[in-house]
């Protein structure tokens, strides 16, 4: 009966003859939540949505961290940090040269303060909060952004720079985390989304990181936010720059974007 339903060359149908769907049963997914670090969902993020061969901007890239357990000859990899002499607000490649940008700035406001109590530390976070919270950008200018919203300031300002280098429909990736700035619940990660779509990008996905271990505090009188155990992965797709703004592709652009 089986072989009678098969055409060569064509789907399997059943018995009323409508096609079977392709595919097969598996749990073997890439699932939206993970508990671990940066470095185990990472891999699974690129396998996803940046194929291989791409070009990677990877402009706040430190230790290189995110890519500890990624075969180095998969991508084209450029790596580069404030500690290297290179801003993520003001990248040194041409228009539309990069498949993929990675942004990952220190994401909480006490990274970015500048008093001494604050500028403890070493390395790419100490570096970053000496050359974009030095305290002429946010303490002393009038109107200037300052904590919670310096920080949001800095990654619109990357987002930008990063819309000028992908190409069209390149993949942006931005790792953030949601804070408590002076007792008000901030979900960085719901501004980012409003304000990168809003100029131009689409948010493909969402990945939430869950740290394995539980956050201790130093000294707890009564508390009023819940402690944030997780972290974000948002993979945005720039837009046909020349296509009307939208919050949602069309079904055309879709299809051009590969997402139907």
């Amino acid at each position: 009966m089986q072989s009678e339903l098969w055409e060569e060359g064509q789907p399997p149908k059943t018995a009323t003859g409508r096609k079977r769907p392709e595919g097969v049963a598996t749990s073997d997914v890439v699932v939206s939540a993970t508990i671990g670090g940066n470095a185990e969902i990472f891999p699974d993020i690129l396998r996803l949505h940046v194929p291989d061969g791409s070009k990677i901007a990877d402009v706040t890239f430190g230790q290189g961290a995110f890519w500890r357990k990624i075969d180095e000859h998969k991508y084209d990899v450029y790596g580069t940090d404030i500690q290297m002499g290179v801003d993520c607000r003001a990248l040194p490649y041409k228009d539309g040269e990069m498949d993929c940008v990675v942004l990952d700035p220190p994401y909480m406001e006490g990274l970015f303060r500048t008093s001494a109590k604050n500028m403890a530390g070493s390395g790419t976070h100490a570096a970053f909060r000496k050359a974009y919270s030095d305290g002429q950008a946010t303490e002393h200018v009038e109107g200037a952004p300052k904590y919670h919203d310096a920080v949001v300031d800095l990654y619109l300002k990357a987002g930008v720079e990063a819309k000028r280098v992908l190409r069209k429909y390149g993949v942006f990736i931005v790792k953030c985390q949601d804070e408590v700035s002076a007792n008000r619940q901030r979900l960085t990660h719901v501004e980012l989304i409003n304000a990168y779509e809003a100029d131009g990008f689409y948010c493909k996905d969402l990945f939430v990181v869950v740290r394995p271990n539980r956050p201790g505090v130093a000294r707890l009188v009564k508390q009023e936010h819940a402690r944030k155990a997780h972290s974000y992965f948002l993979v945005f797709i720039k837009r046909n720059p020349e296509a009307p703004k939208r919050i949602r592709p069309t079904v055309k652009e879709a299809r051009e974007m590969g997402l139907a």
